[in-house]
């Protein structure tokens, strides 16, 4: 926002709430950011909560989403791309198309491999159905493995997994895991699969390798629908954006701890590769 001409304190003012504890307390959130007289709500995260509940506030506010676990299109919280036609704007990506990308460039760096585990909960139930088609197409062995009732069991998700003999893993896009992501990346080497995961935050803290959209790109990019908003703009005059910064990274201390070597096209593809 200070790039475009907005400073915290001076000619602008943030105010946050949480969204990832529950619909009814997203709902109250979104009342007491609306009654403190805000001008436009930035629904961010990764579930729907957030959106759901800044769409529910009377009189709407003008609205910016980060749309990432799900389809804004299909719930219709907006009409098109080129006309959003209502107090909601911003930008999305589709993260099924994405998994199934995740799943193509795991098959790609093990080839020898077929069995492939998948960690997935109910946030991500439209991701694992794209890939469990993805998977059969491909001719994977897809072993898949759900948690649910959170704080989830990790640990116990690996333990099957590998006692189901996966020979690579795929996680899945859950907000629910994103906290625990050092763990998730430790129980990974520890058990061994190659994994994948959706973001590059979990490669630096010891996952293996990560596709997926540049966070920092995606808050910049609202930032800018903010700044416009603020200067007058509607909305429904603001084209919705679909992401398509996606980053490939790598971690080859990784590889290295667990015993696997990744093949030229993979590395010469890698976006970031850490040593």
């Amino acid at each position: 926002m200070r790039k475009l001409g907005f400073t915290e304190g001076q000619n602008f003012v943030v105010e946050y709430r949480r969204a990832d504890e529950g619909l009814p307390k997203a709902f109250t959130a979104a009342n007491e950011l609306a009654a403190s007289k805000v001008e436009v709500l930035v629904a961010a995260g990764g579930t729907e909560t957030g959106l759901q509940a800044a769409a529910a506030v009377r009189p709407a506010l003008p609205i910016v989403m980060l749309a990432n676990n799900y389809d804004p299109f299909a719930r219709s919280y907006v009409a098109s791309l080129a006309r959003p036609g209502g107090n909601i704007t911003g930008a999305f990506y589709r993260q099924p198309e994405l998994a199934v990308k995740q799943l193509e460039l795991l098959a790609e760096a093990f080839p020898d491999r077929t069995r492939v585990g998948a960690l997935w909960d109910s946030l991500s139930a439209d991701q694992f159905a794209a890939v469990e088609g993805a998977a059969k197409s491909m001719r994977l062995s897809l072993r898949p493995f759900k948690l649910e009732n959170p704080p989830y069991d990790f640990d116990g998700a690996f333990a099957t997994l590998v006692q189901d003999e996966v020979k690579m893993l795929l996680i899945l896009s859950s907000p629910l895991f994103a906290p625990h992501r050092s763990h998730i990346a430790e129980l990974a080497i520890r058990h061994g699969p190659p994994s994948m995961f959706i973001f590059k935050e979990y490669v630096e803290v010891g996952g293996l390798m990560s596709y997926g959209a540049d966070s920092d790109s995606q808050f910049r990019r609202a930032a800018s629908y903010v700044a416009k908003i603020l200067r007058g703009a509607q909305p429904a005059e603001l084209p919705v954006e679909q992401v398509d910064n996606f980053e490939f990274a790598l971690n080859l201390k990784t590889a290295k701890t667990i015993g696997v070597v990744l093949p030229t096209s993979i590395l010469l593809r890698a976006d970031e590769v850490i040593e």
